[in-house]
This record gives structure tokens, C-alpha cells and sequence, in this order.
């Protein structure tokens, strides 16, 4: 089983730390994976998206034009992404920053305040890691306890106070379940 997702928002958001994350906790899970990651040349602030394919086969191709899952952090990442989502994805949007619902009726999707729950972790950095948290319970790639694991073995010494606000800020948003297709 091959799951195709982009991960889209701004500089500074956490975008490529995200699909990195989710990408060593696969990997470390026995899968098979590729990141790829983009940003435009204003770094934070600016645009930024990275691709992530998780499989258990082998990976024909790390591109992605239809991916299954896209979480959008910000409105342009939506206008982007929402039409490019296969029939019966995964669309997850960080409601917090974007003021409109989701237009397609043949997607599965999930509003999550992503920002609102990472301040009251008391971290608003901890939002990425709230919209991944959302994107496990909803896609059935690995348990939140993979990515836990593979915080602790590839974060940094220096950032591992933080682990326990990854792990919260990652199960408040796993508490958060998309609405099936209506289409």
C-alpha cells in the first residue's frame, strides 16, 4: 500500500520538519519512503511544501501530481492542493488561518484550529506536529507512537525538553476526526 501526501504552508511553519519527521518514522518502521522538499526563495515567510511517499513495496517515483493526503497549513496551500487530491482523500486544514470551508464534496476532510491547540500546549510552534497528529488517526500509514519514537531518536539533544509538547500536541490532534465523502 503506496500513500501519496503533501504537506504545504509557509516558511517558519514547520512544513518540512513535519514531512521529515513523518518520513524517519516510516522509514524506521521498515517502509519505504521518500521526502522531497520545496520552498520558495524567501524561506520564512515564503512558500513551502515537501512531498512524502510512504509504501511497503518499493517507490516508483518520489514525484507526486494526485496525492491521497494533503494537509494545507495555509490558504494558498488550499487553493493549491484541494483540486489536486485524489477522489476519497485526506484533505486536513489548519482552520485557524483559513477563513473558508472546504469546496470538494469527494474528499474526506477535517477542520482542525491547529494554531489555537498549539498555544495551549503553550507552544504555537507545535503546530505542525498537531496537524500530523490529525493526519495518523485519520490515515492508517503508522501509530502516533512511531513518530513519538522517531522524535526522540532523530530531534536534536538540545530540543528534547520539548518532546513531551510534540507528544501532546500530536494526540490533541489525532483527536480530531475527518467528516466522510459526501459525493
Amino acid at each position: 500500500m503506496q500513500t501519496d501526501i503533501i504537506i504545504a504552508g509557509f516558511g517558519g511553519q514547520g512544513v518540512l520538519f513535519a514531512g521529515q519527521l513523518l518520513s524517519y518514522a516510516a522509514m524506521d518502521s521498515g517502509m519505504e519512503v521518500t521526502w522531497i522538499p520545496s520552498y520558495g526563495p524567501e524561506m520564512r515567510g515564503g512558500t513551502a511544501n515537501c512531498t512524502v511517499v510512504i509504501s511497503d513495496e518499493e517507490i516508483g517515483s518520489p514525484f507526486v501530481r494526485y496525492p491521497q493526503v494533503v494537509l494545507a497549513m495555509n490558504l494558498p496551500s488550499l487553493e493549491k492542493y484541494e483540486k489536486s487530491l485524489t477522489p476519497g482523500g485526506l484533505l486536513i486544514v489548519n482552520s485557524s488561518i483559513i477563513p473558508r470551508a472546504v469546496e470538494r464534496s469527494d474528499i474526506r476532510s477535517v477542520l482542525v484550529p491547529a494554531n489555537e491547540i498549539a498555544e495551549t500546549i503553550g507552544d504555537k510552534r507545535m503546530t505542525n506536529m498537531v496537524m500530523l497528529g490529525c493526519l495518523l488517526a485519520n490515515q492508517p500509514i503508522l501509530p502516533v507512537e512511531a513518530v513519538e519514537k522517531a522524535l526522540k531518536e532523530h530531534l536534536p539533544a538540545r530540543h528534547h525538553r520539548l518532546l513531551p509538547f510534540n507528544s501532546q500536541a500530536l494526540r490533541q490532534g489525532a483527536g480530531y476526526i475527518a467528516e466522510p465523502v459526501h459525493g
